[in-house]
């Protein structure tokens, strides 16, 4: 396997202004940047539920590993941080409903504030080809 690295845009405006990609490739390993319940018009999805947040945050990161050749089943690592520890609940429930057999490694933390006081949940991944 190549040890080439392929940056892979999202397409969102932020992309440029801060600096970095949505995703990176570099041979079998893919990270997706810490990704929200955002659109493709960068507005937010699923106001005041984290259910549904996170539900929109996994369909977008599905969207960038498509882009790099790969799916959810190979997440092998996520990271979650949340503003209010008390839903992991139902995050989690949301989670799930992805990632049931998958069972990647996982962490949940509570963050004071994300980009946003609108964005309950961001979400980042790691996942491996091969």
């Amino acid at each position: 396997m190549s040890n080439s690295r392929e940056n892979i845009s999202g397409n969102s405006p932020w992309e440029d202004i801060v600096g970095y990609s949505r995703a990176v490739k570099f041979g079998n390993q893919i990270f997706i940047s810490g990704t929200t319940a955002t659109d493709n018009n960068g507005k937010i999805v699923g106001l005041n539920d984290p259910y549904e947040q996170t539900i929109h945050i996994i369909k977008n990161i599905s969207s960038a590993l498509e882009k790099a050749g790969a799916a959810l089943k190979d997440i092998v690592r996520i990271r979650i941080y949340v503003v209010d520890i008390n839903n992991w609940e139902i995050i989690g429930k949301a989670l799930s409903k992805y990632f049931i057999d998958i069972k990647p490694a996982a962490t949940m933390v509570e963050v004071n504030k994300l980009i946003s006081p609108e964005i309950l949940v961001e979400i980042e991944a790691d996942a491996f080809l091969g």
